[in-house]
């Protein structure tokens, strides 16, 4: 896979090895058509709310690449807002795989992912020649991916990027996210998914598992229940706002720390890098959008740049396989 991408990196010429077989000739055997490059694919890493999106987004922008989404949540249809789905504007273009496909009802499994992200994975590589960036907060998702699927460390060369922020600084910058999603119609949102008659209420099932979705339920039987006063409606729907927010932070949580689990397990790869971005929330003031900010330019899409734009100049080889059994 050539990608030409930046005027500044050189590309570097790399030969495959020579073989030697010693036989009655002595001769050296040059298995140059044999060898193949590995094709290249971006993970960009994170705990819910910083910025996995915006950063896989702002460097598809700059190279000629493509988004996977690997969430297990905004891979359904619908809930827009709680989900916190790109919009149109937000993507800038940019082609989004796997985002809004799968029915509200069903399951969407690790191995459905597996599949779909390894068809959409070929088909951005060898349809498209781009490079695919896979982006979203189930680790689970990724690492199926990268250890269960058939020969995908074999075919693919892989760049893990790490959006990291400090848990106590994250966990405000989240509070105030579930508010302002309160402001564009979170509760409406969930209300329309809502079965009355509690049949089609099953919480851990498809989408009805996101947060946000069981913890409401409380209130919006309260708001069809004529006994219940007002008063009694705001002090549940406050609960279960308190709810989300703290059911929130402990997946964030939960997702740092299965991070830092692949990390250590993934050690020999030199290609898993953190980029701290925890200054740039440092840095908000009256909850202003940290993708508009400066230090987010500078602090967490530069150097991300960087480190693909090496990724991408450097080959890697690999043997065919029906020539590696052969011969070894």
């Amino acid at each position: 896979m050539k990608i030409w991408l930046s005027t500044s990196c050189k590309q570097v010429a790399v030969e495959p090895p020579l073989v030697n077989f010693q036989g009655t000739n002595n001769n050296t055997l040059n298995l140059e058509p044999f060898f193949r490059r590995k094709d290249k694919v971006v993970f960009v890493m994170g705990a819910t709310g910083t910025g996995k999106s915006r950063l896989a987004i702002d460097l598809a922008t700059r190279f000629p690449a493509e988004i996977i989404n690997s969430d297990k949540i905004q891979v359904y249809k619908g809930l827009k807002v709680l989900t916190n789905k790109v919009t149109e504007k937000e993507c800038r273009g940019v082609p989004h795989h796997l985002l809004g496909i799968a029915d509200p009802n069903s399951n969407f499994t690790v191995a459905d992912f597996r599949r779909h992200a390894s068809s959409a994975i070929n088909s951005i590589i060898v349809g498209k020649r781009r490079l695919p960036i896979l982006a979203g907060g189930s680790n689970s998702f990724i690492e199926s991916l990268v250890e269960e699927e058939p020969e995908f460390r074999y075919r693919y060369d892989c760049c893990f990027l790490w959006v990291d922020v400090s848990l106590p600084i994250l966990n405000s910058f989240v509070s105030e996210r579930v508010d302002r999603m309160l402001e564009n119609g979170l509760v409406n949102e969930v209300r329309n998914l809502f079965d009355p008659n509690g049949l089609g209420n099953d919480y851990g099932r498809g989408i009805r598992r996101a947060i946000g979705v069981p913890e409401l339920d409380a209130f919006l039987r309260a708001e069809m229940d004529s006994t219940t006063d007002d008063k009694a409606r705001s002090r549940i729907l406050k609960a279960a706002i308190l709810k989300i927010k703290e059911n929130t932070i402990k997946l964030a949580c939960r997702q740092q720390q299965k991070i830092h689990r692949l990390q250590n397990k993934w050690r020999g790869w030199n290609n898993f890098h953190r980029i701290d971005a925890t200054e740039v929330f440092l840095q908000l003031d009256n909850g202003e959008d940290y993708s508009s900010d400066n230090a987010w330019e500078t602090l967490v899409v530069e150097p991300s740049f960087m480190i693909i734009d090496q990724f991408l100049s450097k080959n890697s080889f690999k043997l065919t396989k029906k020539v590696f059994n052969a011969v070894f």
